[in-house]
């Protein structure tokens, strides 16, 4: 029988309650009883213990969240076959309708977008743009940010958030991992601000779409000199504009306090790559970009003259007015050094520095030129090992020209227990069977070689390269228009709409039937799909009708501008439990008959509503949150530590601008 180490004991089993949440429990408890005394009726009070367990689990991550929103589905199943027992009629949903969730407008929507990202991003055009925006703005956070969310921002204001943040999903990654910045520095403020773009034009979000639908069935229960107009296609922008400028404004200046401080996969698989090289090795090398100026020494040398004397390694090369070069049939030790050319060079610290000093050269902080090809996730540092029998026994690296046939840069020979590195003339050493090389290698070349019986390639966990169909971009863009045109421009279901442009990807060969499968997270779509019957079930029993006239009895009787925050309070909470479409549904009708209580605008009271519903950034049940939330490995209180600030300030900045405005 084995022991368990200190650690292992240490460690919580598996759905066990921590002392804290434990505590949160029973405050969770004591509060949901309390509140079945003074709810109206027995269906109101399950209602919302069923609402409180949501949360708890939610915010003290009991078990994971798409678990606990499939666990809270069943149990609204459940209430069909124990409502006897329960003191009800019948359940808090019915059954036939518990799953419709899967098969609704929102999930569909989710499953469409994120198959036409993957298809548009299969065809190397995510890759384009990612190098685009890191051309302008470098690979800070401060650059990046605001280009990724003012883009996203604007396309979201005349299309779904959703589909806007599925579009630049791709981008982002591509961006994470040529930059080094995690994903989990990106991806929430580009997702916050595909929200608040929503709210820049009447056709940005589902709820300003429906506004005036609503306003016009209001008016039919008003006297004429009630009635309201409808609102204008820009009457929302500036509200809008000012919601997306503090949007970003505050990632820029509070990200790096309020953004999760974790390593992207990429950065930590690089960082373990090297630390295993140097352990192994005693090899301390990195990837620079270095810029040859108009009056250095090293014009009119080969790149062969100065590599062994120097200690470094040249792998990638950029001509003035030319593509960059690297991988196999690119670089060639004779390749002449000219004035203004653009060097991937990987070396030591020291002897980079040696070199710069030595010929004049411009060392670059950040890699610009080379960022696609030079990323972890494009090539790395690999062993290969020469086996018996290899054809190359007895020939020398630089026999077999390594670096331009095979794209393998030579850094160090391991041979009966020794390192060489650059510097000691390896490339003139003939190999034998049983060296180990040590090369710089783009992943694509590595995988070619694990197929040629000359090498054996030891180094396993690296990215596969992915084969990009560019000959697939015009059907993809195609489809894309397609899909963009119908939801701008038709009165069709948005769901039918980017379905539409799925299946075209699938259809036009952009991706097989399986690679859409894969490009499905259905951790977001268990995870939204299980949440709408708690919304329906909040609707349907008049819970939230009952929520909110115990709210508006408070504030009745206060200033129109408390009353204007608490209506947007009272939206801002319902968007986070059920639809934003439901509660837009369900507040406006109220929020236009206390406005004409308080003799207050009634038309700006229910745009109030339209607006404050887009303000989802606490938990991850919004489409958009949800979408981000596994590519990122966000956890709850992340939203909750980076959404909260959001939350209040969407609110201040709403409030303040309606004000002026209207």
């Amino acid at each position: 029988m084995t022991a368990l180490s200190d650690d292992e004991l240490a460690k919580p089993c598996s759905g066990c309650l921590t002392k804290k949440q434990m505590i949160a429990a029973a405050i969770f408890a004591l509060f949901a009883a309390y509140l079945a005394t003074v709810v109206p009726s027995i269906e109101i009070a399950w209602v919302v213990t069923i609402l409180l367990l949501t949360i708890f689990l939610f915010v003290f991550e009991v078990i994971e969240v798409d678990v606990a929103a499939a666990s809270v589905m069943v149990l609204l199943g459940l209430t069909s076959l124990l409502a006897p027992l329960m003191g009800l009629e019948q359940g808090l949903v019915d059954t036939h309708h518990l799953f419709d969730g899967f098969a609704s407008n929102a999930v569909i929507s989710i499953i469409a977008v994120m198959i036409i990202g993957a298809g548009l991003d299969k065809t190397g055009l995510m890759t384009r743009v990612a190098g685009f925006i890191l051309r302008i703005g470098g690979t800070t956070e401060v650059r990046i940010i605001p280009i990724i969310s003012a883009t996203v921002g604007f396309i979201s204001s005349f299309m779904q958030n959703v589909g806007a943040a599925a579009l630049f999903l791709p981008v982002v990654s591509r961006i994470s991992a040529r930059s080094g910045l995690p994903m989990s520095r990106l991806l929430m403020p580009m997702g916050f601000t595909a929200i608040l773009g929503g709210t820049m034009t009447m056709v940005g979000s589902s709820p300003l779409i429906l506004l005036n639908d609503l306003i016009l069935t209001s008016n039919k229960a008003l006297s004429p000199e009630q009635q309201m107009e409808t609102w204008g296609l820009f009457s929302v922008t500036p509200i809008g504009v000012a919601l997306v400028t503090v949007g970003i404004a505050y990632f820029v200046v509070a990200g790096r306090f309020v953004l999760p401080k974790t390593k992207s996969e990429s950065s930590t698989k690089a960082s373990d790559s090297m630390s295993y090289f140097h352990d192994i090795y005693g090899i301390d090398y990195r990837v620079h970009e270095i810029r040859v100026p108009e009056d250095s020494e090293l014009i009119g040398n080969a790149i062969d003259d100065v590599e062994t004397i120097y200690s470094v390694r040249i792998i990638a090369a950029k001509l003035p007015k030319e593509e960059p070069r690297f991988g196999p049939g690119s670089i060639a030790r004779d390749t002449e050094v000219v004035e203004g050319m653009v060097l991937g060079v990987v070396a030591s610290p020291v002897d980079l520095d040696n070199f710069v000093e030595k010929f004049g050269l411009q060392k670059f902080k950040d890699i610009r030129i080379f960022n696609e090809s030079l990323s972890p996730r494009k090539s790395g540092i690999a062993e290969v090992v020469i086996p018996p029998g290899s054809s190359l026994i007895g020939k020398s690296a630089r026999d077999v020209w390594m670096r331009k046939t095979y794209g393998l840069a030579l850094i160090g020979l391991h041979r009966n227990g020794e390192t060489m590195r650059e510097g000691e003339d390896i490339r003139n050493l003939p190999f034998i069977a049983g060296d180990t090389l040590v090369v710089h290698t783009p992943w694509l070349a590595l995988e070619r070689i694990e197929h040629d019986k000359d090498f054996v390639v030891v180094t396993s966990e690296y990215p596969k390269e992915e084969q990009l169909r560019p000959d697939k971009l015009k059907p993809a863009v195609i489809f894309f228009g397609i899909a963009l045109f119908m939801v701008l421009f038709t009165d069709i279901r948005l769901s039918v709409a980017l379905l539409t442009g799925a299946m075209g990807m699938v259809l036009s060969g952009v991706l097989s039937i399986e690679e859409a499968y894969e490009a499905v997270s259905w951790k977001t779509v268990f995870l939204l799909a299980s949440l709408i019957p708690l919304g329906l079930a909040v609707e349907t029993t008049g819970t939230a009708k009952w929520i909110a006239e115990q709210v508006l009895s408070v504030v009745g009787h206060m200033p129109i501008w408390v009353i204007q925050a608490s209506v947007a309070v009272l939206a801002t909470f319902f968007t986070l439990v059920m639809s934003n479409v439901g509660a837009t549904v369900l507040l406006v009708p109220l929020a236009v008959n206390i406005a004409l209580g308080v003799g207050a605008d009634p038309a700006v009271f229910a745009l109030t509503v339209a607006i404050a519903t887009s303000n989802s950034f606490l938990i991850p049940t919004h489409q958009v949150n949800a979408l981000i939330m596994g590519p990122a490995g966000y956890r709850v209180p992340d939203f909750m530590k980076a959404g909260g600030v959001m939350t209040v300030l969407f609110l201040v900045v709403m409030l303040v601008m309606m004000n002026l405005v209207f």
